[in-house]
């Protein structure tokens, strides 16, 4: 077994020692599988200057490999649309989903390195969960993951993050976000 391999990442460590037997005390589960825990999260970039110029959709695809630690695929557009010259099949954005230890590190950067970067941050917004215990968060801002070296960005890009978590209901995935130190408002 490689030192890679022993390595467990501090959320999921978090997860494993307090938050799992803290909500089974608290909500009363009697199986340890009803406890909500993450499943996946998916990092979306729009790239609308991709149909301009192709070097757009590089530096994304660079940056976002930076920012989740593995290789993005690039979207491709479903229809053609000439008022934004788009093509069908031109990629005009790029996405990854993360799972295992890499979701577990790419959370604990967002909560205590990149959230905090954002100017003027108040919290996030506590609503935008989606009935069945996912929630999404947009950030205006690529640039304030500390991986991306601020000099060489040619244009700030949005991001969505979508954190997936097998809670049945949005109080049970708040709770569990809560217990990961998500900067909820209020």
């Amino acid at each position: 077994m490689t030192a890679q391999e022993k390595y467990t990442p501090r959320l999921e460590k978090r997860y494993k020692e307090e938050l799992a037997p803290a909500m089974q005390k608290s909500r009363g589960y009697k199986n340890v599988h009803e406890i909500p825990k993450l499943k996946h999260i998916t990092i979306n970039m729009g790239v609308g200057q991709a149909a301009i110029d192709k070097k757009h959709m590089e530096t994304a695809l660079k940056d976002m490999t930076q920012i989740a630690g593995q290789k993005p695929i690039a979207t491709l557009a479903r229809k053609s649309n000439a008022s934004f010259k788009i093509r069908q099949g031109m990629p005009i954005g790029a996405k990854v989903t993360l799972r295992g230890k890499r979701m577990y590190e790419f959370l604990d950067r967002l909560v205590t390195i990149a959230l905090p970067r954002v100017r003027d941050f108040r919290g996030i917004n506590g609503k935008a969960f989606d009935g069945r215990g996912n929630y999404a968060l947009g950030i205006r801002d690529h640039t304030i993951f500390p991986e991306i070296n601020f000099e060489r960005v040619d244009t700030m890009r949005g991001m969505d993050i979508i954190i997936c978590t097998s809670a049945k209901t949005d109080d049970e995935a708040r709770e569990l976000l809560r217990g990961f130190d998500m900067p909820f408002k209020g």
